[in-house]
């Protein structure tokens, strides 16, 4: 995980609490916890390369809209992030 931006890593913890996670609902999910706005040209690129690193399944929803799940990898990740900032703290 510690190849990812910050922005992406925001990305796979929002998509984890997401019931529905398809492209405007990650949105406006992550849009509640950043002061600027988080546009169209800057989550779906991100989203495909969490794609594309194994991180997300990308999967059709209907015609229009792609639902995006987090991988055995994510989850993976996310918690050995998570040891690592607790390692990190009590230091």
């Amino acid at each position: 995980m510690f190849d990812l931006t910050g922005f992406q890593r925001d990305l796979l913890y929002t998509i984890s609490s997401v019931e529905e996670p398809y492209g405007l609902a990650i949105k406006s999910a992550l849009q509640k916890h950043r002061t600027e706005d988080v546009n169209h040209g800057r989550l779906y690129p991100n989203l495909d390369t969490l794609v594309e690193k194994g991180y997300l399944e990308k999967s059709k929803k209907d015609r229009r809209t792609n639902l995006y799940t987090l991988t055995e990898t994510a989850y993976e990740a996310i918690e050995e992030r998570q040891k690592w900032e607790q390692r990190q703290m009590a230091n």
